[in-house]
């Protein structure tokens, strides 16, 4: 996209009123001097800027700005009664389009400016426009840095480094392409800030760069609260079975991360994860970005919910739109029927919500990958769970003999006890029907009992808090059973 072509475009279209979303200002004021430097005489009309704090200044020829202008409703009414063609950008004006008279006197100028004599710009990071001025405006989207411009920017600040210090930087190839592809989406800016930390912290880029980087791009991003970033992302050492789920995850790893070795394959879209609860449908999420090697965001569903109308909807578009600016990524949703499920007495909101995010799940091209978590699957509209919608749906169920006995290894080990010093035959044949969960748990209180009588923990004591649990394989026996009738002739079992 040549930013430059299109905004000369709109301003030779002669519309009374522009509209510019962007964080770059500076750059995108550089773009307007080159155009009107360009024009030619007869068409060359003087280039004017207004802020709340500089007042009016002309750009085109160097003169002092005019702080009688400062106030919003003394520079539109200045600019109203200028005879004279010209352009007005008008910086940060969003918090004056709330009242009624600059409403007006846009809209008077406007009005007056239909043969073209005078353009006013408005310029801020977010602004919409009052219905009554929509018809009047044109809007203007900058670009963001490609590929290539974001190569340009991170060689620059390798250069830089180089004349500041002796020596070269130390490029990892491999992680210079993946630095260059992680930037994306980012103002020039903020792409050379994050280039400048990774590089000038060691002089040098490698792969321990970029969750640095990851993280800073995502501070830069977040607005509104929806949306976590996951820190800590799980191995699947700490994750006791679903071999099925590895196995697949791994075959997919090069095709998420993209480059040339994996051009003939289409990103994969991600998959669902039922079962029982507590048996590490969660902890599964966390590892798979772990395995994958990409940042995790989780995707809070409760917070999605707004009571004013249309904005549900619109927290989950800019969501989903800040995901795919942070890809390659995991998008984890935790508990999906809680914030998808549909029913009545909601006026369309789930449906409407439900829809924004199957036509995103179709539709999207890039690296996110969604992993979804469902506990209660009756919950979730067939238009979700139907095949296509995620490459795969995993079953969950309750932990084999052989998981049990590697889940106390885990977290036995987690807490610096060594197993070898468990009956573990006993303690597996006791935990029958227990879930990973609450496995811990009884470890967990085991734990708290032996210390009480000041013993070291022994088999005996995680014997007797497996005795004193029911679980809710026993609890919710029912439940469970045709959770579990279900999954085993539609899913595909993780373990």
């Amino acid at each position: 996209m040549d930013d430059r072509h299109d905004l000369k475009l709109i301003l030779e279209s002669r519309v009374p009123i522009v509209l510019v979303n962007t964080h770059d200002e500076t750059r995108f004021l550089e773009f307007l001097q080159g155009i009107t430097g360009e024009a030619s005489a007869e068409d060359y009309r003087p280039l004017f800027r207004w802020s709340v704090t500089d007042g009016l200044q002309r750009l085109d020829i160097d003169l002092e700005p005019q702080l009688h202008n400062a106030a919003p409703d003394q520079v539109l009414k200045h600019i109203r009664s200028v005879e004279q063609p010209g352009t007005y950008v008008l910086l940060d004006f969003h918090p004056y389009l709330q009242d009624p008279v600059h409403i007006r006197l846009l809209k008077d100028i406007a009005l007056d400016s239909q043969d073209g004599s005078r353009t006013l710009i408005l310029v801020s990071h977010d602004m919409e426009l009052p219905v009554e001025l929509e018809r009047l405006a044109a809007h203007f989207t900058m670009s963001l840095p490609d590929e290539q411009e974001r190569s340009t920017i991170v060689t620059k600040v390798i250069d830089e480094w180089n004349l500041e210090n002796t020596g070269s930087v130390k490029i990892d190839r491999k992680a210079f392409d993946l630095l260059v592809r992680n930037l994306s989406g980012l103002t020039r800016p903020d792409t050379g800030r994050l280039a400048r930390n990774a590089i000038y912290h060691d002089g040098a880029i490698t792969h321990e760069d970029l969750p640095t980087v990851m993280e800073g791009k995502y501070q830069l991003l977040n607005r509104q609260g929806v949306l976590s970033y996951e820190y800590e992302t799980a191995k699947f050492s700490d994750v006791g079975g679903l071999r099925n789920l590895k196995v697949w995850l791994e075959q997919r790893k090069r095709a998420l991360a993209g480059g040339a070795e994996a051009k003939h394959l289409d990103p994969p879209r991600g998959l669902l994860l039922v079962g029982v609860q507590g048996c590490g449908k969660s902890l599964a999420a966390k590892a798979a970005a772990g395995i994958l090697g990409v940042p995790l965001l989780r995707l809070d569903v409760g917070a999605l919910y707004n009571k004013f109308h249309g904005e549900t909807e619109r927290n989950l578009r800019e969501s989903l739109q800040q995901a795919e600016v942070m890809s390659p990524c995991v998008l984890w949703i935790d508990e999906i029927e809680k914030g998808l499920s549909t029913g009545a007495g909601d006026d369309g909101l789930s449906q409407r919500v439900l829809g924004t995010f199957l036509t995103w799940l179709a539709e999207k091209s890039t690296s996110v990958f969604v992993v979804a978590t469902a506990n209660d699957i009756s919950r979730l509209p067939p238009e979700l769970i139907r095949k296509g919608r995620f490459d795969e749906i995993f079953s969950v169920d309750l932990p084999t003999p052989r998981v049990r006995a590697d889940i106390l290894k885990i977290h036995l080990k987690r807490r610096e006890l060594q197993p070898e010093q468990f009956n573990l035959v006993q303690l597996v044949e006791a935990s029958k029907g227990f879930s990973g969960a609450e496995i811990e748990q009884c470890l967990v209180a085991a734990l708290y009992a032996s210390h009480a009588v000041r013993q070291d923990l022994g088999t005996k004591h995680i014997l007797a808090e497996f005795k004193r649990t029911r679980p809710l394989s026993v609890i919710m026996a029912e439940k469970l059973s045709a959770l579990r009738r279900w999954a085993a002739e539609r899913t595909v079992p993780a373990d």
